[in-house]
């Protein structure tokens, strides 16, 4: 193997697996593989893990790890009037992860993006079913 090549390719994921580790509550980048999202995902955690946008703002997700995930509203974080969200287009949390758990339904592919517009002002807090464990949370703030 050309070192060059070899050293090359491990400084670019050594730099791409640092990607999100600093507090700044900014979008990924095209170069972090996130290219026209918000929020990304690493193997156990969602980059950023806490996002701000105002009201009627849609926010874009995408799984840009190798693992399969979901995005899965906590229902008792959801502020009064609000819709809830999960990929699946499940109508509620326990439905959610009842068919992850039975069939994987939800399942948010490699490189598969999944957006929700949030429409009232609040905290929505959100999980990833089959990596809940491992504390894979995030939170969306909407303000005015």
């Amino acid at each position: 193997m050309n070192r060059r090549v070899y050293l090359a390719a491990v400084g670019s994921a050594a730099s791409t697996g640092l990607a999100g580790c600093s507090a700044v509550s900014s979008a990924f980048s095209e170069d972090d593989g996130c290219d026209g999202c918000d929020i990304g995902m690493t193997r156990n955690a969602f980059t950023p893990d806490e996002y701000e946008v105002s009201v009627g703002e849609t926010v874009v997700w995408k799984n840009t790890s190798d693992a399969d995930h979901t995005i899965t509203a906590r229902e008792s974080s959801l502020p009064d009037g609000a819709d809830y969200f999960a990929t699946g287009g499940f109508e509620d949390e326990a439905t959610a992860v009842d068919a992850w758990h039975a069939e994987r339904g939800g399942r948010l592919g490699i490189r598969e993006t999944f957006e929700h517009t949030f429409d009232v002002v609040g905290t929505y807090r959100y999980f990833c079913e089959p990596h809940i464990n491992a504390g894979m949370a995030g939170r969306i703030v909407v303000s005015e």
